[in-house]
């Protein structure tokens, strides 16, 4: 960070036909957990310094090169996906890949609701459009038609986070965890419908919006995009759906505002994705409970990176009760049948 950063961009640039504008300083972005968000300001106007976090990454994590590789392809097709302007993937330059990006005003809502939001439930309604829309591309007409590996995807997927979940914690699994991949091993379900492309993160908080009507003007955070059944990007949505009758332990997690007064419950978002997609996404369950199991190995990923020192923040102590808390929920709704 600092002007070292800035005068390396500032040599870098002119190749790619973008300059630094005169006193354009790194203006760190909120919002995100794990990715470096930053403003800069080039002559032809404001955008994003955008790369991983510092420190190890764990596997798949913060992928700037298959990101960058999807906003070129989507932007032309899909108005939501900021312009890539710049990649870089020579480490030298930054001492990690990073991409210059399109700014796009819009804020990002997390957890709870703007004071003054005159309807907090338009943006139950622009997320799930704007996943539908997403969904409604065709991959290969896009030229994304080779992105990732749709065939055996749940397989794949419980797999990776299998693995993920055994490097966050070296020394053994926690009970619920061991119980929660066996439970969902035992009954991987077969993938149904066209592969589509999956954003994979795809919350409010990952949307910007217009701060009047929360209409979507950006899609952002794509490093693990990739193609898939529809209902797991909708399943991943739900697993950051926290509702009033959840356990307390999980309710801290905060990431949508889903406690908010008049707010659906998981059934009914997921039955408003169906009625705006036009598209029947089959059983939830079990890509719910596998996108727990993802959430809560992702928040140890975080915790184990703040241990390590690599993450400034309070709040990353915290992670890893809310991880084992998020794991005995997903195999309590698993057990029961629940969403």
């Amino acid at each position: 960070m600092g002007m070292d950063d800035l005068d390396r961009l500032a040599r870098w640039l002119p190749a790619r036909g973008l300059a630094l504008a005169p006193g354009s300083k790194l203006t760190r972005l909120g919002g995100g957990i794990a990715n470096r968000n930053e403003r800069i300001d080039l002559v032809s106007g404001p955008a994003v310094l955008r790369r991983p976090p510092p420190g190890q990454l764990a596997a798949g994590a913060s992928d700037m090169a298959r990101e960058a590789r999807v906003l070129a392809a989507l932007a032309p097709h899909f108005p939501l996906a900021p312009r890539l302007l710049a990649f870089c993937d020579d480490e030298a330059v930054l001492g990690t890949k990073f991409q210059i990006l399109e700014w796009r005003d819009g804020i990002a809502i997390g957890g709870t609701l703007p004071d003054g939001t005159a309807d907090g439930l338009a943006l139950v309604e622009t997320t799930l459009r704007a996943m539908a829309a997403l969904h409604a591309l065709d991959p290969a007409a896009v030229g994304l038609g080779d992105l990732g590996k749709p065939e055996g995807f749940h397989a794949r997927q419980l797999k990776g986070w299998a693995l993920r979940a055994e490097a966050v914690w070296p020394d053994g699994l926690p009970a619920s965890a061991a119980a929660l991949i066996a439970a969902l091993a035992a009954d991987v379900p077969p993938e149904t419908g066209t592969p589509v492309l999956l954003h994979m993160d795809l919350k409010p908080d990952n949307l910007l919006v217009d701060p009047a009507t929360l209409e979507a003007r950006a899609m952002i955070d794509w490093d693990m995009a990739t193609r898939g059944p529809r209902g797991f990007d909708l399943a991943i949505l739900l697993s950051y759906w926290i509702e009033p009758g959840d356990p307390d332990d999980v309710k801290p997690l905060l990431a949508v505002p889903s406690l908010s007064p008049g707010w659906p419950g998981r059934r009914a978002v997921a039955a408003r994705y169906r009625a705006i997609s036009g598209h029947d996404v089959g059983d939830l369950v079990w890509p719910t409970a596998l996108a727990r199991l993802r959430l809560a190995v992702a928040w140890m990923q975080l915790y184990r990176k703040w241990q390590r020192g690599e993450m400034d923040g309070s709040r990353y102590q915290k992670f890893e009760p809310l991880a084992l808390a998020i794991l005995a929920h997903a195999l309590d709704q698993f057990r029961k049948g629940a969403l």
